[in-house]
């Protein structure tokens, strides 16, 4: 009998099969035909591609069930099969593996993307998710295996919906990244660890995108911020045409050239993705032999993670203090409590912008102002600042509904602010923590109110732990906040609250302090703050929540960081206060030296016209259409506001994507901007609109139903002024054909994730050419390379939709 799944993974390198597709193809599936009906229409054909691995000594074998989602199976009328299909696939799978493998049921993406980037809701795809999970495990699988997601949002929903239906399922979960290191979306692999690990997998990694090379890199990183085990899935090689066929060249030696080093790195399971065949796992296999080793866990060493989709953030006694953004809060503030009341988030969006770039860790987002929907005007902040910027949140509310609802539209792992010793808060919050993956803010407050003395408040935080353990919830997730009240009112109130910061940190916990309550009621309040921000974190103190814009407190800050060796040579501090004279005042410093550094922007036009750009590049969405009627009523012609103001800033978007400082999010929230600019603007226009620059055809070639990238690439030509007709998915070459003809387009553009749908484009290119069609080609995807479009004769390849436009915009100007 079989040692339970996770026992066999610490005990040794487990070996997880190869490709799917590629061997369901070479054994009669067709273009255009799902692969997961094989499971009812021919079982025999599956199993065979199952036994071939089990011989070639695969320990586990993964189900064909990795298109099994309902929004999947609908694309070919299986909708309404989810359940048996799923449990055929366990089925045969098991009969194949007997006691000799494991049978992980696969699991991967919808083919959309969730809110905000997406038209997904996170309830629509955890129900997907929910569905197809329980299929799988009702039918008796060993572990889930989350495959090829390119969402870390998509993933994180899919890990919460089975964590649901079991607690101790294994989950392997992979996302797959690109050559930059970073997942199409924008996510690093250290964030996507922390989320990952958060939301309840039991094994992390990546596949496909990348050869065994890149993947070991992508899971060094990863292995800096988790200590569970990792998986190696990569690829045989990238993609190149042979013959008329994809092909990829990755040998069984090169595919394992890394295994001592990825047993070294903590890899517990080794596998293959697209290309590689059974003789690649039986050369993995072998080459594991006598490398065996029991898998030890990295030591946790207390640091707090916090993550969102392109960044992530310790609170830690080995990390310098992390400042909490304390700004996006009503208390206050009239303007912001008003915009609440009329579901606006210029507010909101202004600061996460201004806060990040004076060196927020994170940001507290408080919506609690009297007379709103708390909930709803939770999702719009975090949804708005998630578009702004990549910082890590803190989700400040006493409302659990709100709370909820805040981490329904997380892109990853949050700090909840906060639960306390009352029974009620531990009741409400703790579930919440546990379900969604959150850290935890820890009032040292009860029933019986706030403790006077320290060692009222270290017990409480104690008791807060002890049920935070009992949850689930690890003790390095937990923030402890000592609580600051004003000296002035409370003379002892400073030495208390040191006490307590000492006392916490001497029991391993992270803490955080409110510093400004310290001076409340006082003159000149920055001086009583900043000084007591630099004795408690003398004392030992992880995290403040702070006004970063107070140069004070700033200065306080990252003195205290030199001096407590937190700044490496005081290279932050020099790059803070460079060029400063000796005895000169402090002046108020930017991001430098802080948390990231600020994005150089190019120079944009001066007037309505440059507040126009920056609209774009900060996709300020409510602002755009006021400044386009301002634009329009200071004289400027629709043409003049396109190309003068809002292309500009498109361009500057482009820039800075290109440069790493922009991610694909950031991208679609400039591109919506765009949008509602333009249609304002064809209103002033009789008879059409703008004029087009160009005419481009797109479409999803024939047995490809993936149209995430080429939905992106259409949106993206749209606002830099094409006109675009878009052919949808899965779109025969002939059709294409009619369609160029038709419109007389001045390019073709192809998308295909899929290898076994990469011909396709040779098909279209080729008849194009051969009808005499003077249009250009364009070709990318997932699995396109530019080696594959020279060789098919496409005129360009784009590895993103902002190259894309770029590349079209210098193609047609030739």
């Amino acid at each position: 009998m079989k040692m339970p799944f996770m026992q066999a993974v610490r005990e040794r390198v487990l070996v997880l099969d190869g490709a799917m597709g590629t061997m369901l193809q070479e054994r009669g599936l067709k273009a255009g035909q799902s692969p997961e009906e094989m499971n009812l229409t021919a079982p025999e054909v599956v199993a065979g591609v199952h036994r071939a691995y089990v011989e070639a000594g695969a320990d586990i074998i993964v189900t064909n069930t990795f298109g099994g989602t309902k929004a999947k199976l609908d694309h070919y009328g299986l909708g309404d099969q989810v359940a048996r299909i799923n449990a055929e696939a366990v089925r045969i799978a098991r009969e194949v593996a007997g006691e000799n493998a494991y049978v992980a049921g696969s699991i991967g993406p919808t083919g959309r993307f969730v809110e905000p980037v997406g038209d997904m809701s996170f309830d629509e795809a955890h129900a997907l998710f929910t569905e197809q999970a329980r299929a799988l495990i009702d039918a008796g699988c060993d572990a889930i295996s989350l495959e090829t997601f390119l969402d870390i949002k998509e993933i994180r929903a899919a890990l919460i919906a089975i964590r649901e239906l079991s607690a101790d399922i294994p989950v392997i979960a992979m996302l797959t990244f690109e050559e930059k290191g970073r997942s199409v979306l924008g996510s690093p692999p250290e964030a996507a660890a922390i989320t990952l690990e958060a939301a309840g997998a039991s094994i992390i990694g990546s596949n496909c995108g990348l050869g065994v090379d890149g993947i070991y890199d992508i899971l060094c990183a990863m292995r800096k911020v988790t200590s569970l085990p990792l998986i190696s899935q990569a690829n045989a090689g990238l993609p190149i045409l042979k013959d008329g066929v994809t092909v990829f060249p990755g040998t069984p030696d090169e595919m394992t050239a890394y295994h001592d080093r990825m047993i070294g790195l903590g890899v517990r399971v080794i596998g293959g993705c697209c290309g590689t065949t059974p003789a690649h796992i039986a050369a993995i296999k072998d080459a594991l032999s006598g490398k065996q080793v029991a898998f030890t866990a990295k030591e946790d060493d207390g640091t707090t993670w916090i993550s969102s989709r392109g960044s992530f953030a310790a609170i830690g006694k080995k990390h310098p203090v992390a400042l909490i953004g304390e700004r996006i809060n009503p208390t206050g503030k009239k303007l912001y409590s008003q915009e609440l009341r009329e579901g606006k988030v210029s507010y909101i969006r202004r600061e996460a912008l201004e806060q990040t770039e004076l060196g927020a860790t994170l940001l507290d987002v408080n919506v609690g102002a009297p007379g709103i929907d708390e909930p709803a005007a939770m999702e719009r902040a975090v949804f708005c600042i998630s578009g702004a910027v990549q910082t890590p949140l803190v989700l400040d509310s006493s409302s659990p509904e709100a709370l909820e609802a805040g981490l329904k539209s997380a892109d990853g792992k949050v700090l909840i602010n906060s639960v306390n010793g009352e029974e009620k808060s531990l009741a409400a919050v703790l579930p919440l923590a546990r379900k969604y993956g959150a850290a935890l803010v820890c009032l040292t407050l009860d029933d019986a109110g706030i403790p006077a003395e320290a060692e009222g408040r270290v017990a409480v935080a104690q008791k807060i732990a002890e049920r935070a353990a009992a949850a689930g919830i690890k003790r390095s997730d937990l923030v402890v906040d000592c609580l600051t009240l004003t000296v002035s009112a409370e003379p002892k109130g400073a030495l208390v609250a040191l006490e307590a910061v000492r006392r916490v940190s001497e029991l391993g916990l992270n803490s955080t302090l409110g510093v400004s309550n310290i001076s409340f009621g006082l003159p000149c309040r920055p001086l009583i703050s900043s000084t007591f921000f630099s004795m408690v974190m003398a004392a030992g103190l992880t995290s403040a929540i702070v006004n970063v814009k107070e140069t004070p407190m700033m200065a306080a800050w990252r003195s205290a960081m030199v001096l407590l060796g937190k700044d490496v040579n005081a290279a932050g501090y020099i790059d803070a206060y460079r060029g400063q004279a000796v005895g000169a005042t402090v002046q108020p410093a930017t991001a430098a030296g802080t948390v990231g550094t600020v994005q150089a922007e190019a120079a944009q036009p001066e007037g309505v016209r440059g507040r126009l750009a920056k609209a774009v590049i900060n996709g300020e969405l409510e602002s755009v259409v006021p400044l386009v009627e301002e634009a329009l009523a200071e004289g400027l012609s629709p043409m003049q506001i396109s190309s003068e103001a809002l292309l500009v800033g498109l361009d500057e978007v482009g820039r800075r994507f290109g440069n790493g400082s922009f991610f694909l999010p950031q991208v679609m929230v400039s591109a919506d901007t765009m949008k509602a600019a333009f249609a304002r603007l064809k209103q002033e226009l009789s008879g059409g609109g703008l004029a087009s620059i160009g005419k481009i055809l797109m479409a999803t070639v024939e047995g490809d139903i993936h149209d995430i990238g080429k939905n992106i690439v259409v949106t993206l030509l749209e606002n830099n002024g094409f006109e675009v007709i878009d052919l949808g998915k899965n779109v025969p070459a002939a059709k294409i054909l009619d369609a160029a003809r038709t419109h007389q387009v001045d390019a073709v553009g192809l998308s295909a994730l899929m290898t076994t749908t990469m011909a396709r484009m040779d098909e279209v290119v080729t008849l194009l050419k051969s009808e005499g069609v003077k249009s250009f080609t364009m070709v990318g995807g997932a699995v396109v390379t530019q080696q594959y479009a020279d060789e098919i004769g496409a005129d360009l390849y784009a590895k993103d939709g902002m190259e894309a436009v770029a590349r079209i915009k210098e193609l047609l100007a030739k």
